[in-house]
C-alpha cells in the first residue's frame, strides 16, 4: 500500500479578495485587540455594523434577527435566529479571548535602591524567562474609587515609553546556569521596572512618589486605586508577517485570539440560517475557566433561556435543556504545531503540521486524557462531511506524545450539556510565548470551515 498523500492547504488556497481584507483585520485585531477587553470591545464594534443587536433591544427572536451580549466587558456571544425552533438545537463555534500574561498585583508600587517597580502575577501557563528583557506594554482599566473607569494603554504608540522585566547579565549568571529552565526565573522576580527619576520629589521613596504623581496627573490614578484596577502587561508592538514569502503571522495572543477572528469571519456574512447560529467569546480558559466571565459561569445557558423566552413568549426550564442537548458544537481552540526543532516531544503521526490546514482533536486532555472531552465517533464524521462538501483542507491531531504533558479547552464545559462537542482549530508554533506563530493558509481554512459549520444542514 502507498503512504497516504500528504495534502496542503495551500494547494487548495486561491484567497479570495475578501480573504486578502480579513488577513489585514487579523493583524489589526491581535495588535488591537491585546486584552479580552479590547479584543471583545473590537468584536462587538464589528457586530453591531452589521446588525446584531443588544439582548434587551429585542422584543422577539425570529429568523434571521441577529443578537448580541456583552458579558461585563470581558467575554460576549452573537446570535441569529435559525429557520428551525431553537428549541431543536442550535449550532455553535466557541472560542476564548483571553491569553498569558502578567498582571499587575493589587499592591503592586514599589521603590528600591532608586528604582520604581510594579510586582505582578503572571496569568496562565508561560515560560517565566521569556517575559524578561522584552518591550513591555501596559494594557487595562483602573476604577477609581468615585467609580469612575479609566483606560490605560501605555507602550504601543511609537511615542510612548514601554516597559521591561530585568534579567541577569550572563557574566554573573553562574548559579542561575545550574538551575532548571523552569526556576531560572521566579515569579516574584517578574518585577515590572517603571523608571529611577525622582523628579525633586521628597521622602523616602522619591522615585515611587514621581511614578504616582504621573499617574495622579495623567489619569486621576491614586496609590490606593490599584486596588480596583485590572492592568495587563503584555508584549508590546504589533502583529506582522513572518518570513520571507509571509506566509506565517507572528503576534501576540493568537492562542486563542486566531480561533476567535476564524468564528466572527464564519458567522459574519451568514443572514437566513436553517438553525439558529451561535458564536461565543469567553475569558478565563486559560486558567481553568472560571469565575463569572468564563465558560463555567451560566451566562451561556441563560443567553439560551432568554432568546427560547423570545421565541416562545414564556420560559421553560426543560425547553433550555432539550436546546443545549440537541445543539452540535466545535470548541475553537488551537493545537501545537509540529515543529522539527522539537520532534521528540510529539508523535509524528498524530500532530498538527503548519499549512495542513483546519485540525481537529477527538480528545485532548493531559496523559489518560485526563480534563478531556473525548468527541464522539458518529459526530466526527459528521464534521469530516461538512469539511469534505466544502472543500476545506483539515487533519488531525493530538497535543503531543502521551506522557509529555498536555493540556484542555473549553469542550468539556459544553459537553455537560449534551451536545455534541469538537475540538477544532489550527495549529500554532511557540504556544504560549509573548510572540506566537501562525499559518495563513490554516487560518483561511479555519475560517472557511467555521462558515461551512454553522450553515450547514441535512
Amino acid at each position: 500500500m502507498s503512504p497516504k498523500k500528504v495534502k496542503l492547504a495551500w494547494n487548495d488556497l486561491k484567497m479570495l479578495d475578501k480573504e486578502h481584507q480579513a488577513m489585514t483585520d487579523y493583524l489589526s485585531f491581535l495588535s488591537e485587540g491585546k486584552t479580552e477587553r479590547e479584543s471583545w470591545q473590537i468584536l462587538e464594534g464589528w457586530a453591531e455594523k452589521v446588525g446584531f443587536m443588544p439582548l434587551d433591544a429585542l422584543k422577539s427572536f425570529k429568523p434571521g434577527q441577529k443578537v448580541r451580549l456583552s458579558v461585563r466587558g470581558k467575554a460576549g456571544i452573537l446570535a441569529i435566529a435559525g429557520k428551525r425552533p431553537l428549541c431543536d438545537g442550535f449550532r455553535m463555534v466557541a472560542s476564548h479571548i483571553d491569553a498569558p500574561r502578567l498582571d499587575i498585583k493589587q499592591n503592586p508600587l514599589y521603590e528600591e535602591e532608586g528604582m520604581a517597580f510594579f510586582k505582578t502575577h503572571y496569568y496562565g501557563g508561560i515560560k517565566k524567562y521569556q517575559w524578561t528583557a522584552l518591550p513591555l506594554a501596559l494594557h487595562g482599566v483602573v476604577v477609581l474609587r468615585d467609580g469612575h473607569k479609566v483606560q490605560i494603554v501605555v507602550g504601543e504608540d511609537e511615542d510612548d515609553p514601554i516597559f521591561t522585566i530585568n534579567d541577569l547579565l550572563p557574566h554573573l549568571a553562574k548559579d542561575q546556569y545550574e538551575k532548571k529552565l523552569s526556576e531560572g526565573i521566579s515569579g516574584e522576580g517578574l518585577n515590572l521596572l517603571l523608571g529611577h527619576n525622582p523628579a525633586n520629589e521628597d521622602g523616602e521613596e522619591p522615585v515611587k512618589c514621581a511614578v504616582l504623581s504621573i499617574l495622579k496627573n495623567k489619569y486621576g490614578i491614586e496609590e490606593d486605586d490599584f486596588v480596583s484596577a485590572e492592568l495587563e502587561a503584555v508584549p508590546s508592538g504589533k502583529a506582522r508577517y513572518a518570513g520571507f514569502d509571509r506566509s506565517f503571522i507572528a503576534g501576540y495572543g493568537q492562542d486563542d485570539r486566531v480561533c476567535a477572528f476564524a468564528a466572527w469571519k464564519g458567522i459574519e456574512e451568514i443572514e437566513q440560517p436553517e438553525w439558529t447560529t451561535i458564536v461565543l467569546f469567553v475569558d478565563k480558559e486559560e486558567i481553568g475557566s472560571d469565575s463569572n466571565t468564563g465558560m463555567k459561569a451560566h451566562y451561556f445557558e441563560n443567553f439560551v433561556a432568554e432568546l427560547l423566552a423570545l421565541q416562545n413568549g414564556t420560559y421553560d426550564g426543560l425547553m433550555v435543556r432539550r436546546s443545549m442537548a440537541r445543539a452540535k458544537a466545535l470548541s475553537a481552540d488551537v493545537a501545537a504545531g509540529y515543529d522539527p526543532n522539537y520532534a521528540e516531544v510529539m508523535d509524528k503521526r498524530n500532530s498538527a503540521f503548519m499549512g495542513r490546514g483546519l485540525v481537529i482533536s477527538k480528545y485532548t486532555g493531559s496523559r489518560g486524557k485526563s480534563g478531556s472531552n473525548d468527541a464522539n465517533p458518529e459526530f466526527i464524521s459528521e464534521v469530516r462531511q461538512i469539511l469534505d462538501e466544502a472543500k476545506v483542507t483539515w487533519q488531525t491531531a493530538e497535543l503531543g506524545k502521551v506522557d509529555q504533558g498536555g493540556g484542555g479547552t473549553i469542550a468539556q464545559y459544553m459537553a455537560i450539556y449534551g451536545m455534541e462537542v469538537l475540538d477544532c482549530g489550527v495549529g500554532i508554533l511557540s504556544m504560549h510565548a509573548p510572540w506566537e506563530i501562525s499559518s495563513v493558509a490554516d487560518l483561511i481554512m479555519m475560517m472557511r470551515g467555521y462558515h461551512a459549520f454553522l450553515v450547514y444542514h441535512d
